[in-house]
């Protein structure tokens, strides 16, 4: 292989690290949108229906003496949807870490390969200019 050859692989395989790099940054940004997307409807829904349900408490806390049945019902209902919008806070956290290490995880393959392969042809190309040195001072 010509040196020439050899610098344009290297330089092609740089442009596929550049590419990949673009690409994992496309997926770093859709990863948040997806895990978003996910979450955030359920996240919204269940803060609506918490805001609702911790204002019917407040109203029967109150009213306690008439609305002690009322009281112990929405007590368990907020309770439940405060312990869901924890979980789901922390579920949306987690899978958005999990999806990131996983994308960051894939890159770092991908780039380890196409490196692997650039230091074969620098080691190839070193060999090459070496020999094309010992030539060139064997003629004089």
């Amino acid at each position: 292989m010509s040196e020439e050859e050899i610098r344009s692989k290297i330089s092609d395989k740089q442009d596929d690290i550049t590419k990949i790099e673009e690409e994992i940054t496309k997926k770093e940004a859709s990863a948040e949108r997806e895990i978003e997307a996910d979450f955030d409807s359920k996240i919204k829904t269940t803060k609506d229906t918490l805001g609702a349900e911790q204002k019917n408490l407040d109203e029967a806390i109150q009213k306690a003496e008439e609305w002690t049945t009322k009281e112990k019902q929405f007590k368990e209902v907020v309770k439940n949807l405060t312990k869901e919008l924890e979980k789901l806070k922390k579920d949306k956290a987690s899978a958005l870490k999990d999806k990131l290490k996983e994308i960051d995880n894939e890159k770092k393959s991908r780039i380890g390969a196409v490196d692997k392969e650039i230091k074969v042809l620098e080691k190839e190309l070193k060999k090459l200019l070496k020999a094309a040195e010992a030539a060139a001072k064997a003629e004089e």
